[in-house]
């Protein structure tokens, strides 16, 4: 479990990067709609950032993945003057589908929910009075 220092870090990152990414021109992060910074997760010696990046139209992910690669440099010295850290991390980017994997449990449950209510009905209609 990371350090409490390195928490707070790692929230700096996350809402420093999520702002950079509202003023990016390259037109392949800019034009994909919305895209949202997850988790950041920092190694201890603060070298390297591991980036967790969702994007809301799938089909776009790989191409926005390429755009915040090739500005991972404008974007590392961008954070490094705004938190002034000894040393800024390496910023590598990954997709990260928490997002849809959550939304798909959550229609698994609405099923099932369905499906109780329907039994439910169905199980007092049968019953005798």
């Amino acid at each position: 479990m990371p350090s409490n220092r390195i928490g707070r870090i790692n929230e700096e990152i996350q809402r420093e990067l999520s702002d950079q990414l509202r003023r990016l021109k390259d037109p392949r992060v800019s034009q994909a709609g919305m895209v949202s910074i997850t988790r950041v997760d920092t190694t201890s010696d603060l070298r390297y950032a591991r980036i967790y990046v969702s994007v809301l139209d799938k089909a776009q992910e790989k191409d926005v993945l390429k755009g915040l690669k090739s500005a991972a440099g404008f974007l590392r010295r961008e954070l490094g003057r705004s938190l002034q850290l000894r040393y800024t991390p390496e910023l590598q980017f990954q997709g990260d589908d928490s997002i849809q994997h959550g939304a798909h449990i959550l229609e698994l449950l609405h099923q099932v929910e369905q499906q109780d209510e329907a039994r439910e009905t169905g199980g007092t209609e049968d019953a005798p009075c």
